[in-house]
């Protein structure tokens, strides 16, 4: 094991000691209780299975058959979830035919910040990850199961379903993911047209066409943004039926895949080494997930979404943990928007059963961890085959199948990880610079301030901003309206980089999994709305954005930056945060919400 990745281990393991030994507790306390439907009252277990069929309420009942949960996200606004139209059927006849029974406990919300981007809804995104996380506790309060399985891929929703599990740390759960779409227009294609649109080269027919081209039949999206992040850190925690992350949903290995997930979930529940999820996800498996962010360049988000996963398991990790584990985590692959590539030719190219492998073999995962497989890490680095209606398990060629893509530990792309800390008397932020040309990762220029996406993107327009600039974009955070992604910036903002004008963003807000090739440092802490220093810059300050020596600066004499006044957010546009489109319902989350760096959480 790496020195570095012990040390970092044992510091999450001391920090967490209380709260982790509490929560084990009250996992094991509930894992000792008589099954569901002996413990509970005739009238209680009566309403649990009074739409079963007569042979299930038998095997539930009379026989103590293995009862199963399905929690998903199904919808069919989200091309990633709509495939998981037909799963329950898929998952009642796998379980039958192990003489188990499956109820669908409950439904959680699902939305697409594709859609929503740049829109109302987005400033709902962020909070929707803690109503998924509270419709998984519901669902699971049904309290009539053996284990769960949960149906979801996207960006909160992923780490939604999880943070509800571990809140029923007691129960098996397995993830069942449902693929990528077959790859359409090319990401460089599509950034392309995006960023003729904002200088007016090309009109809204042309965009359209090559979004709907990018974007075109059922699956996730291609781009390693924040969804396939998801799937790459679910197989580092071992949540995974092995290599199931990026398989078509339409490939028949897909069906294979979902039915072994129902007998790796049976096959727990009938286990002497019986691992509910609770004790699964230790601080050992929330490193590995970290290193595996790390080493493919993922998504800023999960800087926020797995300090509040590993909050729901009694874990304290904070982005200081990150900063240490990104020194010495090799960048192994390269995935648009930190390469060419889509998630389809990365699993065509070793996918994360290559990186989990190389990074195992390199000291910087913990190999000896529980798993969905009972087998340990190591078998997550292999490549499922399907033979008739059985599946095996072969081992990855030992070199990458496109070293542009994936690499081996020995031949990285970078000897760090592509997301670095930031710190100065702006507070503290981070920063993805896998996709930052090098000679970027050091801008020192002029703020101008904006308290809206809407103020630069109207700026860009009127032509104002052909200048080197640092934006400042705040009252961004979760408090203010929900921390909404704030992706819609990056094309004007490649647009004036690529004229050769020196440019970066700083802002409380997020930037997405899709974060590119213009420096963005994101998630301030503390915000503008809660003290932070970026309610003090003023239009003119000089910002110094440094990713090399991990710093974020406003270059204002000391004295004079104690003695200025925070700048307060227009009563206005609290106004326009607070109301319409359902923004009224999530008022309470964003009074007590906690910062970006403790995850965002609202339920503490």
């Amino acid at each position: 094991m790496h020195a570095t990745v012990a040390q970092v281990t044992r510091r999450i393991e001391a920090r967490s000691a209380a709260a982790r030994r509490a929560y084990l507790d009250r996992v094991d306390a509930l894992a000792r209780r008589p099954r569901g439907s002996d413990r509970m009252g005739c009238a209680n277990v009566a309403h649990a299975v009074a739409a079963l069929p007569a042979s299930d309420k038998l095997r539930v009942v009379a026989e103590r058959a293995s009862h199963l949960a399905v929690v998903t996200s199904y919808n069919d606004m989200l091309s990633a979830h709509q495939p998981y139209e037909g799963y329950p059927a898929l998952i009642r006849d796998e379980a039958r035919r192990h003489g188990a029974t499956v109820q669908v406990a409950g439904g959680v919300p699902a939305m697409c910040d594709g859609v929503t981007q740049g829109l109302p809804g987005m400033e709902m995104s962020l909070f929707s990850r803690d109503t998924i996380a509270m419709g998984t506790a519901i669902a699971l309060t049904h309290d009539v199961f053996d284990a769960a399985l949960l149906l979801g891929i996207c960006d909160k929703i992923v780490p939604g379903l999880l943070i509800g599990a571990l809140h029923f740390g007691h129960l098996p759960c397995v993830f069942v993911p449902a693929g990528p779409m077959a790859s359409g227009l090319s990401n460089n294609a599509k950034s392309k047209v995006r960023e003729q649109f904002a200088q007016g080269q090309v009109g809204r027919d042309e965009l359209l066409a090559a979004e709907s081209a990018a974007y075109h039949g059922a699956g996730t999206c291609t781009f390693y943004g924040t969804a396939n992040s998801n799937q790459m850190l679910l197989e580092a925690m071992g949540l995974h039926v092995p290599g199931a992350a990026f398989v078509h949903p339409h490939a028949p290995l897909r069906e294979a895949l979902t039915r072994e997930a129902v007998r790796r979930a049976l096959a727990i529940t009938q286990s002497k080494a019986y691992t509910p999820i609770g004790r699964l996800v230790d601080e050992r498996v929330i490193v590995n997930a970290m290193v595996a962010l790390l080493a493919t360049g993922g998504s800023t988000n999960h800087l926020i979404h797995w300090v509040a996963v590993a909050r729901a398991a009694g874990i304290t990790i904070d982005w200081s943990d990150f900063a240490a584990l990104s020194h010495v985590t090799p960048l192994l692959a390269r995935v648009y928007p930190n390469g060419s590539a889509d998630v389809n030719q990365f699993q065509a190219a070793g996918g994360p059963g290559f990186v989990i492998r190389e990074l195992i073999d390199a000291g910087l995962m913990h190999a000896d961890v529980a798993t969905v497989s009972g087998a340990g890490l190591r078998e997550q680095a292999a490549l499922p085959v399907q033979e008739g209606e059985a599946l095996r398990w072969s081992a990855l060629p030992r070199d990458s199948g496109d070293e542009s893509i994936v690499r081996p530990a020995a031949r990285p792309f970078g000897a760090e990880g592509g997301l670095k800390l930031l710190e100065g008397n702006l507070g503290r932020a981070v920063i993805k610079v896998s996709s930052v040309p090098d000679d970027r990762h050091v801008v020192e220029a002029p703020a101008i301030v904006f308290e809206s996406q809407e103020q630069l993107l109207a700026a860009f327009k009127a032509g104002t901003l052909e200048r080197d600039f640092v934006a400042v974009v705040r009252f961004q955070g979760p408090r203010a309206n929900g921390m909404p992604e704030l992706h819609k910036l990056t094309p004007p903002l490649a647009v004036l980089q690529g004229n050769g004008y020196k440019v970066a963003l700083v802002t409380d807000g997020r930037m997405s999994g899709a974060s590119g090739k213009v420096p963005a440092a994101i998630h301030v802490s503390p915000e503008a709305l809660a003290g932070g220093a970026l309610a003090k810059v003023r239009d003119g300050d000089v910002i110094r954005v440094d990713a090399t020596a991990g710093t974020l600066d406003a270059k204002v004499d000391a004295l004079a930056w104690a003695a200025r006044e925070p700048a307060t957010i227009e009563p206005a546009q609290a106004e326009v945060n607070a109301h319409g489109l359902g923004r009224e319902l999530f008022g309470g989350m964003r009074r007590h919400v906690l910062s970006a760096e403790e995850g965002a959480i609202t339920w503490t």
